[in-house]
Protein backbone atom coordinates (compact mmCIF):
# COMPACT_ATOMS: atom_id res chain seq x y z
CA UNK A 1 0.00 0.00 0.00
CA UNK A 2 2.64 2.35 1.22
CA UNK A 3 4.62 1.65 -2.31
CA UNK A 4 1.42 2.41 -4.78
CA UNK A 5 0.43 5.58 -2.79
CA UNK A 6 4.50 6.81 -3.18
CA UNK A 7 4.07 5.84 -6.51
CA UNK A 8 0.85 8.02 -7.56
CA UNK A 9 2.20 10.85 -5.63
CA UNK A 10 5.30 11.03 -7.87
CA UNK A 11 3.06 11.09 -11.20
CA UNK A 12 1.54 14.19 -9.43
CA UNK A 13 4.41 15.65 -8.97
CA UNK A 14 5.27 15.20 -12.62
CA UNK A 15 2.70 16.70 -14.34
CA UNK A 16 2.46 19.14 -12.17
CA UNK A 17 6.26 19.79 -13.37
CA UNK A 18 4.78 19.70 -17.03
CA UNK A 19 2.13 22.36 -16.63
CA UNK A 20 4.47 24.55 -15.59
CA UNK A 21 4.61 27.97 -17.87
CA UNK A 22 7.39 28.86 -19.19
CA UNK A 23 8.92 32.67 -19.41
CA UNK A 24 7.66 34.50 -22.82
CA UNK A 25 10.41 35.61 -24.56
CA UNK A 26 8.88 39.88 -24.04
CA UNK A 27 12.39 41.54 -25.92
CA UNK A 28 11.72 39.64 -29.22
CA UNK A 29 7.75 40.62 -29.50
CA UNK A 30 9.16 44.19 -28.71
CA UNK A 31 11.91 44.17 -31.12
CA UNK A 32 9.78 42.84 -33.75
CA UNK A 33 7.09 45.35 -33.28
CA UNK A 34 9.44 47.99 -32.98
CA UNK A 35 10.93 47.14 -36.24
CA UNK A 36 7.10 47.22 -37.98
CA UNK A 37 6.37 50.25 -36.20
CA UNK A 38 9.19 51.55 -38.34
CA UNK A 39 8.84 50.32 -41.16
CA UNK A 40 5.00 51.49 -41.69
CA UNK A 41 6.40 55.27 -40.66
CA UNK A 42 9.24 55.06 -43.10
CA UNK A 43 6.63 54.03 -46.10
CA UNK A 44 4.21 56.84 -45.58
CA UNK A 45 7.09 59.08 -44.85
CA UNK A 46 8.02 57.50 -48.59
CA UNK A 47 4.09 58.37 -49.97
CA UNK A 48 4.13 61.58 -48.17
CA UNK A 49 7.16 63.06 -49.76
CA UNK A 50 6.22 61.53 -53.02
CA UNK A 51 2.62 63.14 -53.50
CA UNK A 52 4.68 66.76 -51.54
CA UNK A 53 7.04 66.50 -54.70
CA UNK A 54 4.56 65.54 -57.61
CA UNK A 55 3.06 68.44 -55.87
CA UNK A 56 5.76 70.97 -55.83
CA UNK A 57 6.23 69.91 -59.67
CA UNK A 58 2.48 70.24 -60.65
CA UNK A 59 2.69 73.96 -59.73
CA UNK A 60 6.10 74.70 -60.84
CA UNK A 61 4.52 74.80 -64.36
CA UNK A 62 6.63 72.00 -65.84
CA UNK A 63 3.48 69.73 -66.60
CA UNK A 64 1.43 72.99 -68.23
CA UNK A 65 0.63 72.96 -71.90
CA UNK A 66 2.95 74.85 -74.27
CA UNK A 67 2.17 72.82 -77.25
CA UNK A 68 -1.60 71.25 -78.88
CA UNK A 69 -1.11 69.38 -82.21
CA UNK A 70 -3.58 68.52 -84.63
CA UNK A 71 -3.50 65.24 -86.59
CA UNK A 72 -5.36 63.49 -89.51
CA UNK A 73 -7.84 66.45 -90.57
CA UNK A 74 -8.24 68.04 -93.82
CA UNK A 75 -11.59 69.46 -94.42
CA UNK A 76 -11.71 71.02 -90.36
CA UNK A 77 -9.08 73.79 -90.27
CA UNK A 78 -6.58 73.28 -87.14
CA UNK A 79 -7.95 76.67 -86.22
CA UNK A 80 -11.85 75.19 -85.97
CA UNK A 81 -10.79 72.41 -84.02
CA UNK A 82 -8.02 74.31 -81.26
CA UNK A 83 -11.36 76.61 -80.99
CA UNK A 84 -14.03 74.00 -80.51
CA UNK A 85 -11.16 71.96 -77.95
CA UNK A 86 -11.03 75.23 -75.84
CA UNK A 87 -8.05 73.84 -74.03
CA UNK A 88 -5.63 77.16 -72.99
CA UNK A 89 -2.18 77.00 -72.98
CA UNK A 90 -0.79 77.33 -68.85
CA UNK A 91 -3.48 74.79 -68.32
CA UNK A 92 -2.26 71.78 -66.11
CA UNK A 93 -1.96 68.54 -68.70
CA UNK A 94 -3.66 66.38 -65.70
CA UNK A 95 -6.23 68.79 -65.15
CA UNK A 96 -7.32 68.61 -68.92
CA UNK A 97 -10.73 66.85 -69.35
CA UNK A 98 -9.82 64.48 -72.61
CA UNK A 99 -13.12 62.76 -72.81
CA UNK A 100 -15.36 66.40 -72.36
CA UNK A 101 -12.53 68.12 -74.85
CA UNK A 102 -13.53 65.35 -77.87
CA UNK A 103 -17.30 65.75 -77.33
CA UNK A 104 -16.90 69.18 -78.05
CA UNK A 105 -14.67 68.71 -81.07
CA UNK A 106 -17.50 66.37 -82.58
CA UNK A 107 -19.93 68.83 -82.40
CA UNK A 108 -18.54 69.88 -85.64
CA UNK A 109 -20.43 67.69 -88.53
CA UNK A 110 -17.33 66.78 -90.70
CA UNK A 111 -15.93 65.03 -87.71
CA UNK A 112 -16.96 61.71 -87.16
CA UNK A 113 -14.69 60.47 -83.87
CA UNK A 114 -11.56 62.24 -81.52
CA UNK A 115 -9.15 60.83 -79.91
CA UNK A 116 -7.02 63.21 -77.55
CA UNK A 117 -4.13 62.25 -75.92
CA UNK A 118 -2.06 63.60 -73.44
CA UNK A 119 2.04 64.23 -74.36
CA UNK A 120 4.35 64.54 -71.59
CA UNK A 121 5.43 66.79 -70.35
CA UNK A 122 3.53 69.58 -71.81
CA UNK A 123 1.84 68.97 -75.01
CA UNK A 124 -1.81 67.56 -75.88
CA UNK A 125 -2.63 65.88 -80.21
CA UNK A 126 -6.06 65.32 -81.20
CA UNK A 127 -6.68 63.23 -83.52
CA UNK A 128 -9.46 63.58 -85.86
CA UNK A 129 -11.08 61.35 -88.24
CA UNK A 130 -13.22 62.90 -90.35
CA UNK A 131 -16.49 61.92 -92.52
CA UNK A 132 -16.33 61.29 -96.48
CA UNK A 133 -19.34 62.35 -98.35
CA UNK A 134 -20.76 59.63 -100.35
CA UNK A 135 -23.78 60.75 -101.77
CA UNK A 136 -26.18 63.82 -101.91
CA UNK A 137 -29.70 63.57 -99.98
CA UNK A 138 -32.93 65.83 -101.00
CA UNK A 139 -34.98 66.66 -98.05
CA UNK A 140 -36.50 69.67 -98.75
CA UNK A 141 -32.74 71.36 -98.18
CA UNK A 142 -29.69 68.93 -99.68
CA UNK A 143 -27.38 67.30 -97.17
CA UNK A 144 -24.41 65.03 -97.32
CA UNK A 145 -24.82 61.08 -96.57
CA UNK A 146 -21.73 59.46 -95.71
CA UNK A 147 -20.75 55.37 -95.79
CA UNK A 148 -22.72 54.74 -92.69
CA UNK A 149 -26.10 55.82 -94.14
CA UNK A 150 -25.40 58.82 -91.86
CA UNK A 151 -26.86 62.31 -92.88
CA UNK A 152 -24.50 64.74 -90.99
CA UNK A 153 -24.44 67.94 -92.45
CA UNK A 154 -26.45 70.43 -94.72
CA UNK A 155 -24.77 71.59 -97.57
CA UNK A 156 -23.94 75.26 -97.92
CA UNK A 157 -22.90 77.77 -100.63
CA UNK A 158 -19.06 76.70 -100.67
CA UNK A 159 -19.58 73.26 -100.49
CA UNK A 160 -18.99 70.58 -103.01
CA UNK A 161 -22.40 69.50 -105.47
CA UNK A 162 -19.88 67.18 -107.16
CA UNK A 163 -21.34 64.09 -105.65
CA UNK A 164 -24.38 61.43 -106.78
CA UNK A 165 -27.70 62.44 -105.84
CA UNK A 166 -30.31 60.34 -103.74
CA UNK A 167 -33.79 61.19 -104.00
CA UNK A 168 -37.27 58.86 -102.62
CA UNK A 169 -36.99 59.70 -98.44
CA UNK A 170 -38.71 62.60 -97.31
CA UNK A 171 -38.36 64.05 -94.42
CA UNK A 172 -41.69 63.10 -92.55
CA UNK A 173 -40.41 59.66 -93.65
CA UNK A 174 -36.71 59.93 -92.04
CA UNK A 175 -38.37 61.15 -89.03
CA UNK A 176 -41.49 58.17 -88.53
CA UNK A 177 -39.13 55.27 -89.88
CA UNK A 178 -35.53 56.47 -89.20
CA UNK A 179 -33.81 52.76 -88.54
CA UNK A 180 -35.28 51.52 -91.97
CA UNK A 181 -34.48 55.34 -93.86
CA UNK A 182 -30.74 54.43 -92.87
CA UNK A 183 -30.93 51.27 -94.09
CA UNK A 184 -32.32 52.34 -97.15
CA UNK A 185 -29.38 54.99 -97.77
CA UNK A 186 -26.58 52.20 -96.65
CA UNK A 187 -28.05 50.30 -99.63
CA UNK A 188 -28.18 53.59 -101.78
CA UNK A 189 -24.22 53.88 -101.34
CA UNK A 190 -23.56 50.72 -101.78
CA UNK A 191 -25.02 51.26 -105.23
CA UNK A 192 -23.39 54.20 -105.82
CA UNK A 193 -19.83 52.37 -104.95
CA UNK A 194 -20.89 49.70 -107.06
CA UNK A 195 -21.48 52.09 -110.29
CA UNK A 196 -18.04 53.83 -109.59
CA UNK A 197 -16.28 51.09 -110.11
CA UNK A 198 -17.70 50.17 -113.54
CA UNK A 199 -16.11 51.14 -117.05
CA UNK A 200 -19.17 50.94 -119.41
CA UNK A 201 -21.94 52.42 -117.07
CA UNK A 202 -20.97 54.33 -113.95
CA UNK A 203 -21.48 57.44 -112.34
CA UNK A 204 -20.96 60.08 -115.03
CA UNK A 205 -23.85 57.75 -116.87
CA UNK A 206 -26.37 58.52 -114.11
CA UNK A 207 -27.77 61.75 -112.51
CA UNK A 208 -29.96 60.10 -109.76
CA UNK A 209 -30.42 57.73 -107.60
CA UNK A 210 -34.39 57.10 -106.65
CA UNK A 211 -35.49 55.11 -103.96
CA UNK A 212 -38.54 53.79 -104.17
CA UNK A 213 -39.86 52.03 -101.01
CA UNK A 214 -42.37 49.18 -103.46
CA UNK A 215 -40.04 48.67 -106.30
CA UNK A 216 -36.83 49.27 -105.03
CA UNK A 217 -33.65 51.46 -106.63
CA UNK A 218 -33.94 53.27 -109.85
CA UNK A 219 -31.29 55.05 -111.57
CA UNK A 220 -31.97 58.02 -113.85
CA UNK A 221 -29.42 58.33 -116.81
CA UNK A 222 -27.69 61.40 -117.43
CA UNK A 223 -28.87 61.42 -121.24
CA UNK A 224 -32.50 61.65 -121.35
CA UNK A 225 -33.65 60.48 -117.67
CA UNK A 226 -34.19 57.13 -118.52
CA UNK A 227 -34.70 55.37 -115.64
CA UNK A 228 -32.85 51.54 -115.15
CA UNK A 229 -35.02 49.32 -112.66
CA UNK A 230 -32.55 47.95 -110.33
CA UNK A 231 -34.92 46.53 -107.83
CA UNK A 232 -33.26 45.69 -104.46
CA UNK A 233 -30.18 43.89 -103.99
CA UNK A 234 -27.80 42.09 -106.23
CA UNK A 235 -26.64 45.19 -107.87
CA UNK A 236 -23.37 43.98 -109.38
CA UNK A 237 -25.18 40.95 -111.78
CA UNK A 238 -27.76 43.44 -112.63
CA UNK A 239 -25.03 46.09 -113.70
CA UNK A 240 -22.83 43.24 -115.59
CA UNK A 241 -26.11 42.48 -117.19
CA UNK A 242 -26.22 45.78 -118.21
CA UNK A 243 -22.43 46.16 -119.45
CA UNK A 244 -22.44 43.93 -121.79
CA UNK A 245 -25.12 45.48 -123.62
CA UNK A 246 -24.54 48.95 -123.07
CA UNK A 247 -22.85 50.12 -125.61
CA UNK A 248 -25.11 49.41 -128.23
CA UNK A 249 -27.65 50.96 -126.27
CA UNK A 250 -26.13 54.30 -125.32
CA UNK A 251 -26.79 55.83 -128.87
CA UNK A 252 -30.33 54.99 -128.40
CA UNK A 253 -31.14 56.06 -124.89
CA UNK A 254 -33.29 58.74 -125.95
CA UNK A 255 -36.00 56.75 -127.74
CA UNK A 256 -36.19 54.21 -124.60
CA UNK A 257 -39.11 54.08 -122.43
CA UNK A 258 -37.32 52.35 -119.44
CA UNK A 259 -34.61 49.50 -118.81
CA UNK A 260 -35.49 46.82 -116.19
CA UNK A 261 -33.03 44.63 -114.70
CA UNK A 262 -35.08 43.05 -112.01
CA UNK A 263 -35.94 40.01 -114.19
CA UNK A 264 -33.51 36.78 -113.90
CA UNK A 265 -30.38 37.13 -116.47
CA UNK A 266 -31.99 39.17 -119.13
CA UNK A 267 -31.87 42.88 -119.85
CA UNK A 268 -35.52 44.28 -120.91
CA UNK A 269 -35.47 47.27 -122.52
CA UNK A 270 -38.98 49.03 -123.30
CA UNK A 271 -39.16 51.62 -126.56
CA UNK A 272 -40.68 54.70 -126.41
CA UNK A 273 -43.02 53.82 -129.09
CA UNK A 274 -44.44 58.06 -129.32
CA UNK A 275 -40.75 59.03 -130.23
CA UNK A 276 -40.27 56.64 -132.45
CA UNK A 277 -43.14 57.57 -134.15
CA UNK A 278 -42.27 60.69 -134.13
CA UNK A 279 -39.40 60.50 -135.29
CA UNK A 280 -40.33 58.54 -138.60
Amino acid sequence: MTDLKAQKRSRVKANRRKRESQPREWKKHFQRLLRLTVLATSCSLVVCGGVLACRLLCDSGYFRVDQVRVENHRRVSQEEVLALSDIQMGTAIFDLDLEMIGRKIEENPWVAAVQVERVFPRGVVIRVAEREPKAVVNLGYLYYVDVTGEIFKTLEPKDSLDFPVVTGIDRQFLLQNSKAARSLLVDAVALIGELASRSHFNLRDVSEVHIDQAEGFNLYTYVGGIPVRMGYGNFAAKLDRLEKIYQDLEPRLLGLKSIDLNVNDRVVVKIDRGTATGRG
